[in-house]
């Protein structure tokens, strides 16, 4: 229990730079203006969730793959990758607990919905992932569309789309030892903002 404590505080700082990286993303004014995602709270939870659903993702793989090798030869930052995989959703459900409260949500219905907040997230996470792996690029569009511009969208989720993989991509590319230190960086959505030629 000591130790399990002694760990989380010792990550709080790699956590405060990768959540605050993905709120900082999630905030870029491109993808509300150029995107047109819609600039309401429900707009900024789903931004939110779908880079750290591209991180999680990114975390949680490497360190799986590592376990494919045997347990010896998982290393210290593999299994760093997948301890702050589950220490950053916690943040997040913490900054969204603390916001709900923020807005003046009563002690008793902030429960019910961070329930409802943990559904949407588990549900999109899940169409993500499996949009990502699938061979149809439009099947990672539409799980986008649905989610994000419920009012309808196309171009504005066929733009994420694209820069949803391209980060995926760069994710991929990011060196283990700098994620695990905090350090994480995310495409420029303004170079996805236009219609491929």
């Amino acid at each position: 229990m000591i130790l399990a404590r002694f760990r989380r505080n010792s990550q709080a700082p790699t956590i405060h730079a990768l959540y605050g990286a993905i709120v900082a993303q999630a905030r870029s004014v491109a993808f509300y203006t150029d995107y047109r995602v819609p600039d309401t709270v429900e707009g900024r939870f789903d931004l939110i969730v779908l880079h750290l659903v591209l991180l999680l993702n990114r975390l949680g793989r490497r360190a799986e793959n590592a376990r494919g090798f045997g347990q010896a030869l998982l290393g210290q930052a593999l299994l760093g990758q997948a301890l702050l995989g589950q220490e950053l959703f916690d943040a997040f459900c913490r900054d969204l607990d603390a916001n709900l409260r923020e807005m003046g949500v009563g002690d008793l219905a902030v429960p019910k919905r961070m329930q409802a907040f943990a559904e949407a997230f588990y549900g999109r996470q899940a169409a993500y992932l499996a949009a990502l792996d699938a061979a149809d690029e439009q099947v990672f569009e539409k799980a986008l569309a649905r989610n994000i511009f419920p009012a309808g969208n196309d171009a504005g989720a066929a733009q994420l789309a694209r820069y949803a993989r391209a980060a995926a991509t760069r994710l991929d590319a990011q060196d283990d030892g700098a994620l695990i230190r905090g350090e994480v960086v995310f495409p420029n959505p303004e170079a996805f903002a236009q219609e491929p030629t």
